[in-house]
């Protein structure tokens, strides 16, 4: 219902002026976020006005979470 709400758009991208939407041909584009995170406010864990869609580098970026991107290991061969 959140993603429904929100039309399928990061919010966080949204406020930046971009716009980020569902890609159907990943495993996965938007998470649904506690915008009061559960650990701390276990009472709003459903609560529509606690929820927002973020995409999942937002959602990552809030979460502090972030990936190294891999080296070609390959990269000797020149075609």
């Amino acid at each position: 219902k959140t993603l429904e709400e929100q039309n399928f758009e990061c919010q966080e991208c949204k406020r930046k002026g971009y716009v980020t939407l569902n890609d159907p041909t990943k495993h996965k584009t938007l998470d649904v976020d506690h915008i009061k995170e559960i650990s701390t406010h276990p009472d709003l864990a459903l609560e529509p006005t606690n929820l927002r869609v973020l995409c999942v580098r937002c959602h990552n970026e809030k979460h502090g979470r972030t990936f190294k991107v891999k080296e070609n290991r390959w990269d000797d061969e020149k075609w």
